[in-house]
Order: C-alpha cells, then sequence, then structure tokens
C-alpha cells in the first residue's frame, strides 16, 4: 500500500483477509492501532493469541468452547430437542432470545455445489452419529432463510424423516435472505416459537 513501510502495510493485508473487511476499512483500522496506546495494542495481540490456544470447538456438538464438551453439551437441565443451526455465531443468536432450551448441533457451513460444499463439507456424519447414540424428541432445522440454508433444512429433512423423529423448521418470522446472527432477538424468539412441522 504505502511501499516503504513494509510493517504497516502488512498489517493492513492482514486486516483485510478479514470478513467484511477490504482495504480500505482495513487501513482506517491500521491507522487507529497505530494511534491507540502500545497497551491497547499489546492488550489485542495477547486477546488473539489466547483466543487461539484456548478456544477450539466441542466434539460433541461444534460449537465454540474451552472446555470439551462445551458447557451446554454438559448442561443436564436441557431438554429432549436439538436445534441444527449452520455456525455458531447462529447457536448465539438462538440462545440470546432464551426461547430453546434444548441442545444443539453446528454444521459449520450450509449446502452449496457452486461453491463446492456438499454434505461431506458440513458436519452431517457426526450429527447422524450423534442421533443414534442421543435420546432426541424434536430437531429443529434453523438453517439461515438464503437459498443456501433452505437447501441444507430441506436435504435435512429428507435425511432425517425416516429417524421417525419429530422435525421442525423455524417460522418464518425471520426476512429471507438474512442470517440468524444479524436478526434482533425478539424476532428469534418469535420464529423459535412459532416454528412449523417440516
Amino acid at each position: 500500500m504505502l511501499g516503504s513501510l513494509p510493517s504497516f502495510d502488512r498489517l493492513v493485508a492482514e486486516l483485510s483477509k478479514l470478513p467484511g473487511v477490504g482495504g480500505k476499512t482495513a487501513a482506517r483500522l491500521a491507522f487507529h492501532l497505530l494511534r491507540a496506546p502500545q497497551a491497547d495494542t499489546d492488550a489485542l495481540a495477547d486477546a488473539l493469541r489466547e483466543m487461539k490456544q484456548k478456544v477450539a470447538f466441542c466434539s460433541h456438538c461444534f460449537h465454540i468452547t474451552e472446555t470439551d464438551p462445551c458447557a451446554i453439551c454438559n448442561d443436564p437441565s436441557r431438554d429432549g430437542r436439538l436445534c441444527i443451526v449452520q455456525e455458531p455465531q447462529d447457536l448465539l443468536a438462538i440462545e440470546r432470545s432464551h426461547a430453546f432450551h434444548g441442545r444443539y448441533h453446528v454444521l459449520h457451513g450450509a449446502l452449496s455445489p457452486l461453491d463446492g460444499i456438499g454434505p461431506e463439507e458440513l458436519k452431517i456424519a457426526p450429527l447422524l452419529e450423534r442421533l443414534r447414540q442421543e435420546q432426541v424428541e424434536e430437531i429443529l432445522l434453523a438453517t439461515n432463510f438464503t437459498v443456501e440454508g433452505e437447501a441444507t433444512a430441506l436435504y435435512l429433512a429428507r435425511l432425517l424423516k425416516p429417524l421417525g423423529m419429530k422435525i421442525t423448521r423455524l417460522a418464518h418470522g425471520i426476512p429471507m435472505g438474512s442470517d440468524l446472527e444479524y436478526i434482533d432477538t425478539a424476532t428469534v424468539q418469535q420464529a423459535v416459537d412459532s416454528r412449523r412441522d417440516f
């Protein structure tokens, strides 16, 4: 970017790799960090290092955790429902609504053949193994209301129907084309409460 400032240019290039951060935003963030007190930049660097060392995915549900299995999987007060979401952010959105008291399974994506994402790239095989071992009363399909999310929900419904469990889908109170992590808590709660058979 600036040519004669390789360390600054490297920071801008690394920040540009973050989702939703383009070159201009990355440069603005780099200038902010340059002006910030050393203690603030040290704290940020330490937080990044600590997160990479301590945070991993739960071996059971694939949510983020510092203990394995995660706190949700270990919570005996959770009921017999299983909510399937695309990403950990979606799980957090549903948890914030306090409308669901079961357990979760995070797929880590959605089916997207054009992007080379098929069932093998998602956490579907571990889901099937989990359903063979656990008593589940209801499966709530809470994939996003995008083309990929709908395709994933339909694929899972067809795959799971023969297992004989009740399968529901979030109500469409959430606008089509939106991601759960950006939806307000009340809308997420209404969608969970108004779920329907799928």
